[in-house]
């Protein structure tokens, strides 16, 4: 049976990609392959919302390159691009999964009566209402950045060469303990970043929330495209 391959279209960055980052070939137990669209940086895409003409063709492109050298499925290195999910759909002819905001509605769905899902972004004033409907969430859905940090955002949105996991860590924490204290029936973090889910596991320890993130979802997606075998009784 063949080994189901993810591609992931990458923004052109020069920030760490630590474990856990969607760019690190390490966090996958399955085979991904990289491609970097040359027009998208941290500020085309996040800063300046998906404003230059040149970004969609270049991320078409791209897919479509992707699929020619023999990936299954596709996804990309920025929650920002999922105003671009249908696009790369249709242009693909291969499953996308173009970001982690996708799993809102269905982290919604299993929470208890009364309970609502928390975004953590990269930038809050930058996450519209655009992204969250292309996403198939709520306008309403409860959003915290971590602009007010000192480590995580700086560094990803300014696309700095050297980034303090211990101090992204802290900016991890303190935008969940500002979204909670604003929305206390959050019941469940979904984190819109790809370079988020290595503070998965700390949010978990500190505030007890079943966190979902770029990791869990191509996983999950991974899964459809290569479903595991089990031993016949």
């Amino acid at each position: 049976m063949k080994t189901a391959t993810i591609g992931v279209l990458m923004l052109k960055t020069r920030f760490p990609r630590i474990p856990g980052d969607v760019g690190n070939a390490a966090t996958w137990s399955f085979p991904v392959k990289f491609r970097t669209v040359e027009p998208a940086t941290p500020q085309s895409v996040v800063t300046d919302g998906l404003r230059d003409a040149r970004l969609l063709p270049a991320f078409l492109e791209a897919a479509r390159a992707m699929v020619e050298e023999g990936v299954d499925g596709l996804t990309t290195s920025c929650g920002f691009l999922a105003p671009y999910q249908d696009e790369l759909s249709r242009a693909a002819g291969v499953p996308v999964a173009a970001s982690s905001l996708m799993q809102v509605p269905l982290v919604e769905r299993l929470l208890p009566a009364g309970r609502r899902v928390g975004i953590l972004t990269v930038s809050r004033e930058s996450l519209t209402a655009r992204h969250l409907e292309a996403a198939g969430a709520r306008p309403d859905t409860p959003v915290q950045g971590t602009e007010g940090g000192t480590e995580l955002s700086r560094v990803l949105l300014g696309d700095m060469p050297e980034l303090d996991p211990a101090a992204a860590e802290r900016d991890m924490l303190e935008a969940c303990r500002s979204l909670l204290a604003r929305h206390p029936e959050v019941g469940g973090l979904v984190l819109e970043c790809a370079n988020m889910a290595p503070y998965g596991a700390a949010l978990h320890a500190a505030f007890g929330l079943p966190v979902y993130d770029i990791v869990s979802f191509v996983t999950w997606f991974h899964h459809g495209l290569e479903p595991r075998q089990f031993p016949r009784p």
